[in-house]
Parts: structure tokens; sequence; C-alpha cells
């Protein structure tokens, strides 16, 4: 990892810039994959199947017969792990569903909240399959009520999905499962097809063709965001176990090799202490190359004078996930403005987040923590204002509206106020 002193250097290499899509290739591609999806529908998913992921497919769907088969086969110490894991998530999102509320009407004004009755998800497969991918997606429409939940995601080249995914969309309560996945999995569900059905949000991370396509169906269908490599940054002082920093960072950078992994710290020693231990993990790790790989062309050490200086630079980068190992953690969580997860203290990594913990990790990328949130249950339903007023209440409030109305040059808006301000006065 790339070690760096200078405050005004690591400012300026933390600030984001927009990543392009260099000649537009890769839209290029997702845009003909779209489109043969609305022209082909099934028999187009079949082709992409075979010529992406090797796999001959005679069915798109799922049966109940292989789930029923990765639920005998699955190890029952993972079963139990998921549905662990899932009871925590229901907890955790009842508890926000009870603080968000469901609505109001009062004084003839209100918001009707209901859920969104059709949501896809995508679960990535390919080098790894994720299970918890599918339970961080679908447990919180679950519980915020979504009507039916359907899951793409691709199949091996003997046509099946792996156990532990079918298991996690059967604990999650997931309705219908498809054998789909990339840019082609995302345009199915976005139009439909005679075996897919449509939905009305599609949620869960892919690569650059699944995030491509996402975009390009975005205003068809909402999305919940452009999900960018996985990330962490980790603020760590003196204090700070330096084999549980070296780990986390290794977590992270194990997803693929554009993840990226920055350890901020106020104590020269414990930077060197962490990368002779990075050296030491890396020694037996199984995807050691990833790991390596992500570790020297994403991976930052930045030696700061300040905690102030470390949580300036957090909240210049935003990151996905914040991990702070510092004495008296808990008093910076107020500081904090950007970032997808805070994680507080040695005893909270962001794998716990990951699996178990309880919220969502599907977190805001690429600096998009600035602006948006982690997946939760809001992002499930749709709100409707209410406006339900009487007679007083255009005597009270319509010589604004139209004085308004006027001043924009729509004296057609303003004459809808006038016209029942007249049928008043004539009573």
């Amino acid at each position: 990892m790339k070690v760096i002193r200078d405050y005004r250097r690591a400012l300026k290499i933390l600030e984001r810039s927009i990543q392009y899509d260099p000649g537009g290739r890769i839209e290029t591609a997702v845009r003909e994959i779209i489109a043969g999806v609305r022209k082909g529908g099934d028999q187009t998913l079949i082709a992409y199947a075979e010529r992406f992921d090797g796999a001959r497919l005679k069915s798109l769907e799922v049966k109940p017969r292989e789930v029923t088969e990765a639920l005998t086969s699955i190890d029952p110490r993972l079963m139990n792990a998921l549905k662990f894991a899932a009871a925590r998530l229901v907890k955790f999102h009842k508890t926000c569903l009870r603080i968000y509320g469901r609505g109001f009407f009062k004084n003839g004004l209100g918001q009707q909240v209901l859920p969104i009755e059709h949501v896809g998800i995508y679960v990535p497969g390919g080098t790894a399959s994720y299970p918890s991918t599918v339970l961080m997606t679908a447990i919180p429409a679950r519980v915020a009520g979504v009507k039916e939940i359907i899951m793409a995601t691709p199949c091996g080249k003997d046509g099946k999905v792996p156990a532990g995914t079918l298991a996690a969309a059967f604990v999650a309560g997931v309705d219908r499962i498809f054998k789909i996945g990339g840019a082609q999995a995302v345009a199915a569900m976005a139009f439909g097809t005679v075996s897919v059905p449509r939905v009305d949000k599609i949620c869960g991370p892919g690569n650059i063709y699944v995030t491509t396509a996402k975009k390009m169906v975005y205003g068809l269908v909402d999305i919940d965001a452009l999900q960018g490599p996985s990330e962490v940054m980790l603020i760590a002082d003196g204090t700070a176990n330096a084999s549980f920093c070296a780990a986390d960072l290794i977590a992270q950078s194990e997803h693929d090799v554009m993840a990226s992994s920055i350890f901020v710290t106020t104590s020269e020693g414990l930077a060197d202490k962490v990368q002779a231990e990075l050296k030491k993990q890396l020694s037996g790790l199984k995807r050691k190359t990833i790991v390596g790989r992500a570790l020297t062309s994403n991976g930052l050490i930045i030696i700061v004078k300040t905690m102030e200086q470390a949580i300036d630079l957090a909240n210049l980068y935003a990151p996905e996930h914040l991990s702070i190992m510092v004495k008296n953690a808990e008093r910076y969580i107020s500081r904090i403005r950007n970032a997808g997860c805070i994680c507080i203290g040695q005893y909270s990594p962001v794998v716990l987040g990951d699996y178990v913990a309880g919220p969502s990790h599907a977190l805001p990328t690429g600096g998009s923590a600035r602006f948006s949130s982690p997946l939760n249950v809001l992002d499930f339903f749709k709100i409707s204002s209410i406006i339900a007023l009487e007679d007083s209440a255009i005597r009270r409030l319509g010589p604004a509206a139209a004085l308004m109305a006027d001043s924009e040059g729509l004296t057609g808006h303003a004459g809808v106020v006038r016209i029942r301000l007249k049928k008043g006065k004539n009573k």
C-alpha cells in the first residue's frame, strides 16, 4: 500500500472525480442487450445464458424442486446462520418502520404511504455466490410489505443456482427466482417477458454492465442506487490493534481488484505494524492475488497529525464503510457527515455489517454517501400527498394562489381559484 504523509496531498487524492465509460463501449453493449431482450424476450435470455454463462437452459425460472434440493443439501450450520441473520435483519427493519411511521392525515392535508407492489432483486454470481445479498435486499422489501419479490441471478454452466443463494431466497421470502444474470436480467425485470414479470423497482449490486443497465432503465422503473466497487476507510489511533486493522483492510480488498481500502492513522508506529500484518495475513489467503492487486492499486495508508484531519478526509471521501478504531470513538459519530455505514470501535468490524448485524449491506459507493443512504424499508414505499380542503380553505388560501399564478402568466390557474371564490360570494 502506498503511504502518504502530506495532508494536503491526501485531500487532493481523495477528492472524487467522475468515472466515465471510455468511448461509451459499455453503454453501447448494454444498449444492445436491452434492445435484444425487449425484442426477443425469453428466447433472447436463454441465448444470453448460453453465451455469457455457458448454460443451456430450457426454462428460465427456478423450479420448487430445485429449491427443495438446495434446502436438503445445504450445510445445516449455514442454514441456521442464514436464519439467525434474517431474524436480526427483520428486527432491525421493523424497528425502523415503527420510527418512520406510515403516513398521516390532519387538517385536510396528509400523506398516504403504501408499499411498492413488485420488486426485483439482482444477486451477483459468477466467481462467487452471495446469499447475504439476498437477505440484505429482500428482507427490507418484505418488512415494508412488498406484494411480490422476484430474484434474478446467474446460474452455473450446469444450469444450477448455488444452494446457499436458493436457501437464502427461501429464508427471505422471495416469491420467484430466475436464472438470469448481467444487464439482460435488469432488462427482463424492467420490461417483462412471457416468463419474467415486470417490476416497479430493481435493487441489488452487480458489475459495470448491471449498473449501466440500471442507469438506462431508470425512469421506466425505480432503482436503489448505482453501486460501484466496494470501499472502506479505517481511521485508527495508537490504541488500535494492528492485526484487527490489517484483517479489516484485507477483507474489503477481497471483493475484487477494484475494491478500495484506505487506512488513516495518527500513529506512524501503527502504520508500520499494519503494513507488517498485511504481509503476514496475506500469506495464507485463498484470494491472495485479488487482495494483493486491490491493495496495490487502490490501497492507501495516510498518516495525519490530528483526528480533525482524519475526520475531514472521511467527510470528503464519503466512504461506503467508515470504521473508527480510536479511543472514545463514539464521540466522533456526530462529526461524521458522509458515510454509508459507520462502524464504531474494534469489535464492530464491517464484516458483521456484511452479514448479521441488522442494517442492509447495500450501501452508497463512489462518494454518493454525500447525498444518498443505505437500502432500507423507506426505499420500498411510495408516498401520495393528500389534499382534502373545504370551502373555508379556498377563501384563506385562494387569493395568494391566484396572485402567484398571475405572476407566472398562468391565468387559467388563477381562474380555477377565482371561479370558486366567486361561487362562494354568490351563495
